[in-house]
């Protein structure tokens, strides 16, 4: 049995690897359109590769997928993110579990991960073959014939193949999936920080508020955890969740729409107030800008204080119902015009992809044509961050590897 792999990324390599240790007769070829492997692995985490999410079970783990989940859950019954702890684990990549639950190896090194991978192919006997980019693929006598982007090239046949070619960024790019029989879903971009352009508040540049709120204002789309304030806008966690979960709104509407922020994570607006008024009944001499309620970081409350049009050498007993109510709502319910996405190393997941509709999902085979499965992000499968994109790629490229 010959298997073709197209895609030399995080999915296809998982893929190769098991339908290698699955089918040890079977020769098995990865062939990758660039001259560099894994290069998303590379760059994942800032150059540490967050593999995957400890959350408990899978019922925690299919929330992270906006779009997915569902098709994910019995999959994850046959490999999951404990399952791919353990894979890498032995095979002598050591891991660490951080308080957000993010798992990255303990070298705190990427290339661990990389290493890995190449290691356990060349083992295995994996073929692999750069700038090989694969221009169409099309049934001929019960096999696969590849047609490559250099027409110099000799067309090869295969029993089975394994797409893993990841993200397209346009919909064009997947035509030639399209051209066999899958239906496709538009490509938008996912996991994007955001532009305020010349708003004061990336003077707070490399700010990070550890817990906060953040929704798409008239819509939906709430998130939550820790906020970075950048030079061109907002990023981390709690943006880059928003920007997934609500990723085609954003896209319809432009990438013109209000950020509100929760800059103290609590609905309870009265208790709010409450604890705004003890501090200017039991601190009445203190100013301001000297004493920060709710351990707010120095330099946000001063800018908040200004943005209210507060002067931070006021005294709290200075503070009337009008202030307070202020105070509440910059705290509570802050918001921010955003006028673009950001375009920075860490956008670039997309949801969109080849429909689950046009996959069993139970083996990752196409049900347009036979012997053809798919796995990773060409799929419209995409997470929130935190490692579940990387788990999505390892299933995926389990079931796939099987070739049932």
């Amino acid at each position: 049995m010959n298997v073709a792999i197209i895609g030399g990324g995080a999915a296809g390599f998982f893929s190769a690897i098991t339908a290698k240790e699955t089918h040890p007769e079977a020769k098995v070829v990865i062939f990758e359109k660039s001259g560099r492997l894994l290069s998303k692995v590379k760059i994942s985490g800032g150059g540490r590769c967050n593999v995957t999410n400890a959350c408990n079970d899978v019922s925690d783990l299919i929330k992270a997928y906006p779009r997915g989940g569902n098709s994910l859950k019995k999959l994850f019954h046959s490999f999951d993110n404990k399952d791919a702890m353990q894979w890498f684990e032995t095979r002598g990549v050591p891991l660490v579990v951080q308080e957000d639950q993010c798992v990255f190896p303990a070298a705190q090194d990427s290339q661990m991960i990389i290493n890995c991978f190449l290691n356990e192919a060349k083992k295995l006997g994996v073929q692999i073959e750069t700038y090989s980019g694969v221009r169409e693929i099309e049934k001929c006598d019960n096999r696969w014939e590849l047609h490559f982007l250099s027409e110099a090239r000799p067309t090869q046949q295969f029993d089975k193949v394994i797409v893993t070619t990841g993200g397209s960024p346009r919909e064009e790019g997947l035509d030639w999936l399209k051209k066999i029989g899958h239906k496709i879903v538009a490509p938008v971009p996912s996991l994007f920080s955001v532009n305020m352009a010349d708003n004061k508040i990336t003077r707070l540049t490399g700010l990070v508020v550890d817990d906060v709120w953040t929704s798409v204002a008239g819509s939906k789309f709430k998130t939550d955890g820790p906020l970075l304030i950048t030079h061109w806008g907002m990023s981390g966690p709690a943006i880059l969740k928003l920007s997934s979960l609500s990723a085609r709104h954003l896209r319809d509407c432009g990438y013109q729409f209000t950020l509100q922020v929760n800059w103290l994570a609590v609905k309870d607006l009265q208790w709010v107030t409450s604890r705004l008024q003890e501090i200017a009944e039991n601190h009445p001499k203190k100013m301001m800008a000297n004493y920060r309620p709710f351990s707010i970081p120095e330099r946000l409350w001063i800018f908040l204080l200004e943005k209210i049009g507060v002067p931070g050498d006021k005294k709290w007993g200075e503070t009337g119902k009008k202030i307070i109510n202020k105070l509440v709502e910059v705290l509570t319910n802050d918001s921010y015009p955003v006028s673009g996405k950001a375009t920075h190393k860490e956008e670039f997941v997309t949801c969109g992809g080849v429909s689950l509709k046009s996959v069993d999902m139970k083996t990752m085979q196409s049900k347009a044509a036979k012997n053809l499965y798919f796995a990773g992000e060409v799929l419209d499968i995409d997470a929130i961050t935190g490692g579940f994109n990387f788990q999505s790629a390892w299933t995926t490229g389990f079931v796939a590897g099987q070739l049932r």
